[in-house]
C-alpha cells in the first residue's frame, strides 16, 4: 500500500471535536481517497456527533420502532450508512473513532480494535470483554452483560472507514428508543455509569480520548503522531469551543 513517503510506523491521530454526522461521512470519504493515493498514512479521527441514529447494512425497519416525528421531536437525526452492523446511537459525550487504515485481515482488525478499547477502559478502571464468539451481533466491547462500545466497519479498496463508538459520559436513554445493535434486550452502559459511586474515580471524555488514542496506536504497533485537521487536508472553523468541522478541502 502506497504511503507517499510517510513513516509507516506512525499513526496520525486527529481530534475533530463535535462534527455533524453527514460531515463526518464526507470527511471519511475525502481521507479514504487521500489514503489510497498515498497522500496520508493510516489516520485515526477522534470526534463526537450531535444526537444521531445510524443504521448499517444489516439493519431492519423494525429497529427504529417509532415514527419519524418521534425522533424529530427528540432532536435526533436518522442516517443510513454503509457500515456493517445494525442501529446505534451517537451523541455528545460518546467518543467516536474513525480509523482510515489499510486493512488486510478484517477479523484480526476487529479483534485488535476490541482489544484496544478494552485496554483503554482497563486503564480507566473498567474491565471490558469481547463476546464476538457469540455471534456477529455481539461484536463490540461489554462490561459483564452490558454493552459499552459498538463497532461497525466499511472496507473499500483495502481501506477502512467508520469504526468504533465508546460510551463515556453520554446520555444512554436514546438507546432505549430503538432496538440497539439488533438486540432487543441489550442493556447499554457507559464509563461514567460504571465508575459512578467509586471513590476518586473521574474520567471525562478528553481524558479517555487520550487513553484511547494511545491504546489504539499501541495495539497496532504504531507510534502516535497528533495532527491538526489542516495537516490532513481539512478546513475548520473555530466558531465555538466544540471546534466544529466544516467542509473538507478537495483532495
Amino acid at each position: 500500500m502506497n504511503t507517499g513517503g510517510h513513516c509507516t510506523d506512525e499513526l496520525w491521530v486527529c481530534h475533530l471535536g463535535l462534527v455533524p454526522y453527514s460531515d463526518g461521512l464526507a470527511i471519511q470519504e475525502t481521507l479514504r481517497r487521500r489514503r489510497i493515493a498515498g497522500e496520508i498514512p493510516d489516520t485515526l479521527l477522534l470526534l463526537e456527533h450531535p444526537p444521531t441514529y445510524t443504521h448499517g447494512r444489516r439493519a431492519s425497519a423494525e429497529e427504529l420502532p417509532f415514527p419519524d416525528a418521534f425522533y424529530d421531536a427528540k432532536g435526533i437525526e436518522v442516517h443510513p450508512t454503509d457500515r456493517g452492523g445494525k442501529v446505534t446511537y451517537h451523541g455528545p459525550g460518546q467518543l467516536v473513532g474513525y480509523p482510515i487504515m489499510a486493512v488486510g485481515d478484517v477479523g484480526a482488525y476487529l479483534r485488535t480494535m476490541e482489544g484496544a478499547i478494552m485496554a483503554a477502559l482497563g486503564e480507566a478502571g473498567v474491565t471490558g470483554r469481547s463476546r464476538h464468539e457469540e455471534g456477529i451481533d455481539y461484536t463490540g466491547v461489554w462490561v459483564e452483560d452490558r454493552k459499552i462500545a459498538s463497532i461497525g466497519l466499511h472496507i473499500s479498496h483495502g481501506i477502512s472507514t467508520h469504526g468504533f463508538a465508546v460510551n463515556v459520559e453520554n446520555d444512554l436513554e436514546p438507546f432505549s428508543w430503538v432496538v440497539a445493535c439488533g438486540l432487543p434486550e441489550v442493556q447499554m452502559t457507559s464509563l461514567a455509569a460504571e465508575l459512578e459511586g467509586l471513590a476518586a474515580t473521574t474520567e471525562g471524555l478528553s481524558c479517555f480520548r487520550k487513553r484511547m488514542a494511545h491504546a489504539f496506536a499501541r495495539a497496532h504497533g504504531r507510534r502516535q503522531r497528533l495532527c491538526t485537521p489542516e495537516r490532513i487536508g481539512l478546513a475548520t472553523a473555530n466558531a465555538s469551543p466544540s471546534h466544529h468541522l466544516r467542509q473538507p478541502v478537495a483532495a
